[in-house]
Order: structure tokens, then sequence, then C-alpha cells
């Protein structure tokens, strides 16, 4: 047999590269959560649990058994904060983004496969498409984050900073971890700030941004409100997103949280129809919701978030 028959043999599909690619990241990430570094009180994190966090982590679900803000350490959540930004922006997107640094040439199985990754169209273009993403994708976190800043600063000092950055990264890759829960006062989530617009429309915002794809992004950069000039992926993406909204949204307001004003229980409502779908961040207690609402909230998360984007 030839060279070029053994390489050929051997050589992997685009789809077979993201997915070692995605569990290279996960196993990674479940051993350095295992370090002793990794949690508050200096214990090693048992391997089922590290690798569950992990995997949360990189497939943005938000599910978690300790609770992130008190049980992991600066590193540790360093660690699972990579870990949902990779997970949000796709392994072989980071990997072009180290590339595109080292200012190395990307080949064509390496466009293949990044036209895979993203769910582009065709692989012309395919590079340009990437720095936007990459570019678009910081920028945002970054505006999140300093939107965020004055609040979270206000009530923690400058570990504030910490807080606003994580919360951005996670909000935007539709992840939903958080990092201010207490030992006295775990799994919290943004229900201490149910009542503060700033937080919940910075969140939500984020969130949709992340939620409806990166190749809608293009669309709306290219042709700006020129509806009709969309592909009929975005129109699709955009008319579903605003009705997963607003439909879900009228029906929380009327079936839940009476009990809170009127200002109060409609940003209640339309935070929890925003972030049900692809998030799992919340503001009030979900388990006192009515059971009509949480199998609403059922079928928004078995719809999920759009093709080729964070969620």
């Amino acid at each position: 047999m030839s060279e070029e028959m053994i390489s050929r043999r051997f050589q992997l599909s685009s789809f077979q590269i993201i997915i070692l690619g995605f569990a290279g990241v996960i196993l990674l990430g479940a051993l350095l959560l295992m370090l002793p570094i990794a949690t508050q009180e200096g214990c090693t994190t048992p391997f089922n649990e590290a690798l569950f966090t992990a995997t949360s982590a990189v497939c943005v679900t938000g599910l978690v058994i300790h609770d992130t803000g008190s049980y992991w350490s600066a590193f540790g959540q360093t660690i699972i904060l990579a870990l949902i930004q990779i997970g949000g922006l796709g392994v072989v997107t980071v990997a072009a983004l180290f590339a595109l640094l080292s200012r190395r040439r990307i080949s064509l199985m390496q466009r293949t496969t990044l036209q895979d990754a993203i769910s582009a169209p065709n692989v012309g273009g395919i590079v340009r498409l990437t720095k936007f993403i990459l570019w678009g994708t910081f920028l945002i976190e970054l505006i999140g984050a300093l939107a965020m800043l004055p609040v979270f600063c206000r009530d923690y000092g400058w570990h504030g900073i910490w807080l606003a950055v994580f919360h951005s990264v996670s909000a935007f890759c539709n992840a939903g971890f958080d990092i201010l829960g207490t030992a006295d006062n775990i799994y919290l989530s943004l229900t201490g700030y149910a009542q503060n617009p700033i937080m919940n429309i910075t969140i939500m915002l984020l969130i949709i941004i992340g939620g409806i794809g990166f190749l809608t992004w293009e669309d709306i950069c290219e042709n700006k409100l020129q509806f009709r000039r969309y592909r009929m992926q975005s129109k699709v993406i955009l008319i579903t997103t605003l009705l997963l909204i607003i439909l879900p949204a009228i029906f929380f307001f009327f079936a839940d949280f009476a009990a809170l004003p009127i200002e109060d229980r409609l940003q209640a409502a339309l935070f929890q129809s925003v972030t049900t779908r692809t998030a799992g961040f919340n503001t009030v207690n979900l388990s006192a919701m009515s059971s009509s609402s949480q199998g609403i909230m059922i079928l928004l998360m078995l719809i999920g978030g759009s093709p080729g984007s964070t969620a």
C-alpha cells in the first residue's frame, strides 16, 4: 500500500475533526477541574463530577453539580469560562483564531472544516466570515461586560469586573452559568437582579444576539434594514425568534408573577421567555411557576437555538 493510500485512509473528515476536538477539550477541561487549585477548599473533584461540569460548559447547557460561585476557585471559574467560550464559538473556530494570530495559511481542508462548523453555505469567503465572527463576538461580549460593570462594581467592588466579564460571556454563549452563589446561598442565578432593568436587558440582548446565529449577523450587517434581501434562513430565524419571545412572555405574564408590580411582572415574564429556550439563567423561582408555564418552558427548551449560533 502506497504512502498516499495510507494517508487517505487515515485522513479524518471535517465532522470527525469537530467531534474529536470537542471531546479533547472536554477531557482536558475535566482534568484541569480535578486539580485541587480549581476548588475553593483545595480538594480534588471526582473525575465524573469534573467531566460533567466540563461537558456542560463546552456544550453550553448550564447544568451543574456544584454551585459555580461557591465551589470553584478563581482558577476553576476561569477554566469553566474558557470552556464556555470554546463551546460557544466552536472548537474549530477557536483553532482558526490561533492560526490567524500566528499568521499561518489556512488550508482547503481547514476551510472545509470551518464551513461545516459554522454551517456556512460555501467555502468561499469562510476566512473572512470567521474573522467577522471572532471580532463580533469579542466586541459584543466587551460591550455586555461594560454595561453590567457599574451594577456589579456597586455590589461587589473590584470583584465586580470579573463578574461582569464572566456573565457577559456566559450569556452571549447561551451557557447559563453564574458565579453569584455563596456558601450560604447557592444556585442563585440572577434572582438578586430580578428588578434591575440594566441587568435584565443586557443579559437578554446578549442571549438573543448569540442565539440567532452567525450567518444572521452577516445578513444584518450587510443588508441592514432591507429584510427582503436576507437569506431565507435568516428570515425564518428572526421571525421565529420574535414569536418565541413575545408569545410565551404574554403567557407567563398572565399565568404567573401576580404578586409583582406590573413593571417587574413584565420584566420577569420577558426574561424567562428569552432565557428558557437556550440559556438557562433565571430571575425567579422556576419551581414556583405554574405547571402550564413549566410545560411551555419545556417546549421552548425542546425547540432550542438557531443553527450556527452560540446556542
